[in-house]
């Protein structure tokens, strides 16, 4: 990449900003102040806060799939982020166990039976109004 050129009269500046033209916004730069700012008034952690971001499009999931997603283990996700969450009212369990329909189609097609149906997680309405209060901070 080549270096940019600079004009003389920037020479002795501290800062000098990119023309508009190259960046337009940068919506990310204040990050840290309004997270810790939005952290100071929620019951929520950073690492709280990065979590419910990271499913903030998705309709529901489950454990197994935003753990491989999320990069971390089944286990420690579920006990460190999910079931805290749950219990704050940030996270709530969109299908619970024995959901799935009894009709014979659905057992001869599906992996999933009734007793080994696994949990769909969804992030509740006062989880999005905390996520929407977040990108109001930024």
């Amino acid at each position: 990449m080549p270096r940019s050129t600079v004009r003389k009269t920037r020479l002795f500046r501290d800062v000098s900003m990119l023309p508009e033209k190259y960046v337009k916004h940068n919506y990310l730069k204040h990050i840290r102040s309004a997270t810790d700012m939005f952290l100071d008034g929620s019951d929520l952690t950073r690492s709280y806060l990065y979590f419910i971001l990271f499913i903030y499009d998705l309709e529901f999931f489950t454990i197994s799939w935003v753990a491989s997603e999320y990069g971390m283990n089944k286990k420690n996700l579920a006990d460190r982020m999910i079931y805290p969450l749950v219990s704050m009212g940030y996270i709530y369990k969109h299908f619970d166990r024995l959901t799935p329909s009894s009709t014979a189609d659905d057992h001869l097609f599906r992996d999933e039976t009734k007793y080994n149906y696994r949990v769909r997680y969804a992030l509740s309405q006062k989880g999005r109004l905390a996520v929407q209060r977040f990108y109001n901070t930024l």
